[in-house]
């Protein structure tokens, strides 16, 4: 078997077997085995149309390359060996089953523009699969706040108790940030579906090609119009690695709330033990290790994207082998997210959500402050007035060992004579969170308006 380099006729002496090592990528390409085949069958049937090889040759190539597809994905044949990339192991395979038709392969094309389509088709299908990922976790949490969309909480601001909100307003948060996650990753695809293959090592060919057709046969929305771009910028890795960053970014911040919701500081959900694990040497514990996990990997991606852009900041046009590097940083990125997302959704759909504690936390921390203020304001009095009044009842309701539902109304009106008895279901919590129906806001109305949004956007 030869595993002589496709650019030997140039050099008398052997690649040193140090810098082969270094200089391989099969290791990682090989992953990218179906795209490499199947860009090639669309390249060899052009050539075929084209007459530039010959009919008998292109359905010879098409063959042996489906027959190595086949023989791959069944395990009968193994990627290994001293090849540089998986473009010489497919290329050289399909010379040693069909001959010289397999030489005639590479006519009008690059290993540049090559690699380029490999990539550009191996992440577009990536991002169908993360598109599913993202739309079942979506999905996932709006059943969640359907399901609660009534379970009043503390709404957080500076992580002190702020106002009265339901669990499920606060969970279509994250809905709403994965949904323009998923509109981001659709839009990163377009520009990624364009085929770059006959841009060749960096001057386009003499010969007859046809373009589109590859782009047609590869479901490609159009071709990269200038053949140095084509083979030279990785954009669209940059870009996607970018999006992933994002995604990661808001699976960590859900993870981070996740996190503190488990201690038993605030008790307010409990993780299923499907989805937790326990100390080696403290027999309580019950850790939430796979939302430490997602938020710990979020970093590897950010340096993901930092590592591709900086690949990319000083490279001369056209290809380098600089270039090389854009593979492992945007596969770890597309595998970590993957792989969060998988665990993510399930993760969710098993947890307990204890809204008794909930609801505790809320009714201690004076959340329906501005409800009180709102209330003054109702009666005529200016809110910034009404603003220092209610801190003050705030400041002698601590003081005394209160809340502002134990006041009594004449306390009430040692304040301002503008309160009524009315005023406590004006600061009741389950009031303070049905009233608050304005488009976004946590009254059951406008929960159940940004459900339906949010469902109605899955399906399109």
């Amino acid at each position: 078997m030869s595993t002589e380099k496709l650019w030997a006729g140039r050099f008398k002496k052997r690649l040193d077997d140090k810098a082969n090592d270094f200089n391989t990528s099969l290791p990682f390409d090989m992953r990218m085995y179906r795209q490499d085949i199947e860009g090639s069958i669309a390249h060899a049937k052009m050539l075929a149309l084209q007459g530039i090889i010959t009919v008998e040759d292109g359905e010879a190539i098409v063959k042996g390359l489906t027959g190595i597809l086949e023989d791959i994905e069944r395990g009968r044949l193994s990627i290994e060996g001293e090849y540089e990339d998986i473009h010489s192991f497919v290329e050289g395979k399909l010379t040693e089953r069909i001959g010289d038709a397999g030489k005639r392969l590479h006519t009008a094309r690059s290993r540049n523009d090559q690699v380029a389509l490999d990539i550009r088709l191996y992440l577009r299908n990536e991002c169908d699969k993360i598109e599913g990922l993202l739309k079942d976790l979506i999905l996932t949490v709006a059943e969640l706040a359907e399901k609660h969309a009534d379970t009043v909480m503390c709404g957080y601001t500076h992580l002190q108790r702020a106002q009265p909100i339901t669990f499920g307003q606060h969970l279509l948060a994250y809905a709403f940030m994965f949904l323009r996650d998923l509109d981001r990753l659709r839009d990163c695809r377009k520009r990624m579906n364009i085929s770059p293959l006959g841009s060749c090592a960096l001057a386009g060919t003499g010969f007859p090609i046809d373009r589109l057709k590859v782009a047609e046969l590869l479901g490609m929305d159009g071709i990269c119009e200038n053949s140095l771009d084509g083979v030279s910028d990785r954009d669209f890795a940059a870009e996607l690695a970018f999006v992933l960053s994002l995604t990661m970014t808001h699976l960590s911040r859900f993870s981070e709330e996740i996190i503190l919701w488990c201690s038993w500081e605030f008790k307010f959900i409990e993780l299923d033990d499907s989805f937790s694990t326990g100390s080696s040497i403290m027999p309580q514990k019950k850790n939430a290790d796979i939302a430490e996990l997602v938020r710990g990997k979020t970093g590897r991606a950010y340096g993901n994207l930092i590592a591709l852009l900086t690949v990319l900041k000083g490279l001369p046009l056209a290809y380098n082998k600089d270039m090389q590097e854009d593979k492992e940083a945007i596969f770890d990125s597309v595998d970590t997210v993957k792989n969060a997302l998988a665990v993510f959704a399930p993760m969710l759909k098993t947890m307990k959500v204890n809204k008794e504690n909930m609801r505790k936390a809320a009714a201690e921390g004076f959340i329906n402050a501005t409800d009180g203020a709102d209330y003054l304001t109702a009666k005529g009095i200016p809110f910034r007035t009404a603003y220092k009044i209610m801190g003050e009842i705030v400041a002698y309701c601590i003081e005394n060992g209160k809340t502002l539902e134990t006041l009594s109304l004449a306390e009430y009106r040692k304040f301002s004579d503008a309160f009524e008895a009315d005023v406590y279901q004006a600061i009741d919590l389950d009031q303070c969170v049905a009233k608050r129906n304005s488009r976004g806001g946590t009254g059951r109305e406008s929960v159940n308006r940004q459900i339906e949004i949010v469902k109605k956007a899955l399906q399109q």
